[in-house]
């Protein structure tokens, strides 16, 4: 049961970004597509980053009891897919509410 403790947080967090995301129509609910690319994207980029790490020795799994021992490769937990997921989540969230508060005009006069 403790082994769910991290990967628990993480969904809890995922599940309070979407209610905001929600709330403010800012990625999922204001289009779906393009958010779920992006997302897919970041965490590509992020996922091969880290493998990089790990192939080079600059990363390292650690131990931790409260991380399931589930692996998406060697040295590669399921966790960190999660939170990377999160990440680009959640960056994603702050780039659109301060998109949305101070719009940037094109220099032609187009819109942002």
């Amino acid at each position: 049961m403790i082994g769910l403790v991290y990967l628990g947080a993480l969904l809890v967090s995922l599940g309070g970004l979407a209610v905001l995301d929600r709330r403010f129509r800012l990625a999922f609910w204001h289009d779906w597509r393009r958010t779920a690319l992006t997302l897919a994207v970041g965490l590509v980029f992020f996922l091969l980053w880290d493998v990089a790490g790990l192939l080079l020795g600059i990363f390292a799994r650690g131990d931790s009891p409260h991380m399931t021992g589930l692996l998406l490769a060697p040295e590669l937990p399921v966790e960190e897919a999660v939170f990377l997921t999160l990440l680009c989540y959640n960056t994603l969230l702050v780039w659109r509410a301060f998109a949305r508060r101070w719009p940037v005009r094109a220099a032609a006069g187009g819109e942002a």
